[in-house]
């Protein structure tokens, strides 16, 4: 269930358990005398970074480049360099869509007598 879904009611009882949840971890760090007590919350460890700042970097830089590219292409206003223009299709001249059509014409002609003679 997300947060957002929750009502007023059920938003104030979760903060009512949260606060008694520190009160009573609270407690417990002060009876076993842990650092805990004394930063008012547990101590968790930090989280360990795979990656350099060097390697950040680089990565970094290169995600960005790759985004300029993509938004070049889309052709947005925001890219750094300019849309590349698309060609048009070539369309095919009449003479050619003519010996295109005599030939599928011919084919389909040779197909059909062949079925033709097998049938007899």
């Amino acid at each position: 269930m997300s947060i957002t879904n929750l009502t007023p009611s059920q938003l104030r009882r979760a903060a009512e358990l949260k606060e008694k949840i520190d009160s009573l971890e609270q407690e417990l760090a002060s009876l076993i005398g842990s650092s805990a007590a004394v930063s008012g919350t547990v101590a968790t460890k930090g989280k360990k970074s795979k990656f350099g700042p060097e390697a950040i970097a680089r990565i970094r830089a290169g995600q960005k480049a790759r985004w300029a590219k993509f938004n070049a292409a889309k052709g947005d206003a925001t890219s750094a360099k300019p849309a590349k223009k698309i060609k048009k299709a070539r369309k095919m001249s009449p003479e050619g869509l003519a010996r295109i059509r005599a030939a599928q014409k011919a084919r389909w002609a040779k197909v059909k007598s062949a079925k033709a003679v097998k049938a007899n």
